[in-house]
């Protein structure tokens, strides 16, 4: 099959049935027909469409070396600093078209999965079926072009206690049998973006497990269809309120939508399991693969993307209303400048400083990518305060689309003008700027870049943990030491 084209993703979505759940509806065919999922499924397939646009296929596809169709180029196990280049720009391409406001389009996962099929032998270590496994998946969803979801962490019912040791064994997802066909899991994980939208779900350990007998069920890693019987997917209220693309510009478009996921007695043939009841083999998964260094550098590719959209948002309105002028504002937009080029910076550092791994694919430099990936939660929400900070009540007067042909039509055009700005120019800019810091779309884009990659407490720790101190320790030593020789 190779790339797909945006209605075969449309059309396979309605086709098969899933157990999708929400606001008390169960969603199990014509999906993409629902008003929360109409929209976000559009979105995705214009991606896919992208691969088939004749000027873009060079950058968007390459040709498989299995089959000889073009795939998706966020498949390509890179061997070179121009496959890494090549990489880049077609997830760049992507990331541009929702302004970054996609955080999990299918390049996040499909780079995840390159990268763990690429270290095949570390699978391979538990059980050579397990390596086989893992790199047999990943020809199958490049070769269908397909779209992943995937799932981490445990449900928050105590988190002052393992999986183990909760009240009910089973809240958290737990292996409850093998059987000649696979396994058996039952329980709840969190959190599923783009869920009921997603082709598969790739099941993957997240949170560090103890090595100990009673944490062993929960250690594993799988892939199943959504539509594996037994799956379900439990839906958060959606932010597409089924308005126009003129009153919620990204809500409208990119609403994402996150997921529970409650695995009910669900089977998971053998040969969709790629680790199984091996606690230290599942907390080395990401670090031993590099799947977490390819997964990063696709993230800060679209942080980059993302933070040169908030510009160009502040600089439209800071000439629609003439503020560029006030020294106190151009200080605020400097701040959103320093982000985008930290983030270039970082970008370009990981990729000039790639070296094969030892699975001999070509590796981004890890300490530019980590500081990246550590920076951006913290600086992300101070985007959107800014945003806030420059639009003051702007933000919060803001006729809708139908203002501007009712009665008050005369008025609207007359009093929400902007110095270099009509009336429906300025308001539909502020409503962009709106829908990035003020709506519930833009307040779950904060709260997702706060928590991307996990708690951020316990990811400075472990980048504090795991950073090399000692040449900069054994430097200071030095100059002491240097000093009591009597040195000048």
């Amino acid at each position: 099959m190779g790339a797909r084209r945006g209605q075969d993703y449309l059309q396979r979505l309605d086709e098969e049935a899933r157990d999708v759940w929400i606001e008390g509806e169960r969603v199990v065919t014509g999906i993409t027909s629902h008003p929360a999922f109409r929209n976000i499924s559009r979105s995705v397939a214009a991606l896919y469409d992208m691969q088939h646009d004749p000027e873009l296929r060079d950058e968007m596809t390459y040709i498989s070396p299995s089959t000889g169709d073009r795939v998706g180029m966020s498949f390509l196990q890179p061997r070179t600093h121009e496959d890494l280049s090549r990489r880049r720009r077609m997830m760049k391409r992507w990331a541009d078209y929702s302004g970054g406001m996609m955080g999990r389009s299918p390049d996040y996962l499909n780079s995840s999965l390159m990268a763990m099929a690429g270290a095949a032998g570390f699978f391979a270590e538990a059980d050579p079926a397990f390596g086989e496994n893992i790199r047999r998946y990943y020809e199958y969803v490049r070769e269908n072009d397909l779209c992943l979801t995937h799932t981490l962490i445990n449900p928050q019912i105590n988190r002052s206690q393992g999986p183990a040791a909760q009240k009910d064994p089973y809240l958290a997802a737990r292996i409850v049998k093998e059987t000649d066909g696979g396994i058996v899991v039952r329980g709840a994980r969190m959190l599923a973006t783009l869920g009921p939208l997603a082709d598969e779900i790739i099941v993957f350990p997240s949170t560090v497990l103890k090595n100990q007998p009673e944490d062993a069920p929960y250690a594993y890693a799988f892939a199943i269809p959504s539509h594996t019987p037994g799956l379900k997917y439990l839906c958060r209220e959606s932010f597409d309120y089924g308005k126009s693309h003129f009153d919620h510009p990204l809500g409208s478009r990119f609403e994402e939508m996150d997921a529970v996921v409650i695995f009910e007695d669900v089977l998971v043939p053998w040969e969709r399991v790629f680790l199984l009841q091996d606690t230290k083999k599942c907390n080395e998964v990401y670090a031993a693969t590099n799947a977490v260094v390819h997964m990063a550098h696709q993230v800060v590719i679209k942080n980059v993307a993302k933070t040169e959209f908030i510009l160009g948002v502040v600089l439209e309105m800071l000439d629609a209303i003439g503020i560029d002028g006030f020294q106190h504002v151009q200080e605020k937009a400097a701040e959103v400048i320093l982000t985008l080029e930290m983030m270039r910076a970082f970008l370009r550092a990981a990729e000039a400083d790639a070296r094969p791994d030892a699975w001999g694919l070509m590796t981004p430099a890890w300490n530019p990518l980590n500081a990246a990936r550590n920076l951006y939660p913290k600086l992300y929400p101070r985007l959107a305060e800014i945003i806030q900070q420059l639009g003051a009540s702007g933000l919060m007067a803001l006729p809708a689309e139908a203002d501007f042909r009712g009665p008050l039509g005369p008025a609207v055009e007359r009093y929400l003008q902007g110095r270099n700005a009509d009336a429906w120019h300025r308001v539909r800019l502020f409503r962009l700027a709106w829908d990035i810091a003020v709506s519930s779309f833009g307040g779950r884009q904060i709260l997702y870049e706060r928590f991307f990659f996990g708690d951020p407490v316990r990811m400075w720790g472990a980048l504090y943990q795991s950073y090399d101190k000692e040449p900069y320790r054994e430097r200071v030593r030095a100059f002491l030491e240097r000093a009591e020789e009597g040195e000048v």
